[in-house]
């Protein structure tokens, strides 16, 4: 706001640069500017002030759409003054020049139309959808919308107020529709998420089976190498028992082969004997019997000898002595 001092009869207006200062004299204008620095008579002036710099209003509407559904829409508008001069003649911003503050409330009457025009905009935008399409458009056709009907608004233009941005904040149906509308994604999603838990411990039970069926294909694999093992070694021991059969029937064979040889040599050295026997005279047989006898008396504890044994013995010996030949003198 400008600052003013009075001097009595005189007083001095300070503005700032972002301010447009218009000075009335007699219903006329007398100087006109931005942050002007003037002195002037109060009792003959009339000072007008207005903001040149961008503001901001808040915006709220709430409508139905055409299915008769409440839709509440927020955001901000931007505005600045396009034409001071034209402004101030259609919207009173003069200022007290005791306090340099205004007579009355410009912005607030400027921003209660802008409201009025943003309001009659979105009504209607909001009645032509049904407010499931309002509400899968978003706001930004909404925006679209206002941003046109207020830049090509004649009563703004009419005024000297230009509109530079309309923002958009939320586009949004009462909390019990909006929970009602909320409700089949909610329980899509839940069903999304029951199902991704499904998958889950579907997954899960077919690793753990898979697991087990690896386990179990190992343990019957172990068994039946086991069983293989099993089988070698009892083979294996067959055949230790067969080789050792066969190697001891072998052994027992070559044994009596070697006994059958010993035999038929002591039975053919047994009968080259006797046949040598047979042919020896009885008293070389008697002799041979006693130096025999002769060499077996150490180990010969009783012998006994009978009267007829002893006269058949000696009448062998007898018998075996050859006949006296012609030169043989007889004894006298």
């Amino acid at each position: 706001m400008a600052s003013i001092k009075n001097l009595g009869f005189l007083a001095q207006l300070r503005s700032d640069a972002s301010n447009h200062v218009i000075r009335y004299r007699s219903g006329k204008v007398k100087q006109s500017g931005r942050g002007l620095v003037f002195w002037f008579r109060p009792e003959t002036a009339s000072i007008a002030e207005l903001p040149m710099d961008d503001r901001e209003m808040a915006i709220f509407v709430k409508g139905r759409s055409q299915d008769f559904q409440s839709v509440a829409i927020q955001g901000t508008l931007t505005w600045h003054v396009a034409d001071p001069e034209l402004l101030a003649s259609r919207v009173d911003f003069s200022l007290g020049l005791l306090t340099g503050a205004y007579k009355s409330e410009p912005i607030q009457r400027i921003e209660t139309r802008l409201a009025g025009l943003v309001n009659q905009a979105a009504l209607q935008y909001l009645a032509q959808g049904s407010v499931r399409a309002l509400l899968d458009a978003g706001p930004e056709p909404l925006r679209h919308q206002l941003e046109a009907a207020l830049a090509n608004d004649p009563a703004l233009n009419e005024i000297g107020i230009a509109v530079t941005a309309v923002r958009l904040t939320n586009l949004a149906p009462s909390s019990e529709l909006e929970r009602a509308l909320q409700t089949p994604t909610f329980e899509a999603l839940q069903q999304k998420a029951d199902q991704a838990t499904f998958e889950r411990r579907a997954l899960a039970v077919e690793k753990e089976r898979a697991i087990a069926e690896n386990e179990l294909a190992n343990r019957t694999e172990l068994a039946r190498r086991e069983m293989l093992l099993i089988t070698q070694e009892a083979e294996n021991a067959r055949n230790r028992a067969t080789g050792l059969a066969e190697a001891q029937q072998v052994e027992a064979g070559a044994e009596a082969e070697r006994i059958r040889t010993v035999e038929s040599a002591k039975a053919e050295a047994e009968q080259a004997r006797m046949t040598i026997y047979r042919d020896l005279p009885p008293g070389v047989m008697l002799g041979l019997a006693a130096r025999e006898l002769a060499g077996k008396l150490d180990t010969i504890e009783h012998l006994n000898i009978t009267p007829d044994l002893l006269a058949t013995v000696l009448g062998e010996f007898r018998n075996a002595q050859p006949a006296p030949t012609a030169q043989t003198a007889l004894p006298r």
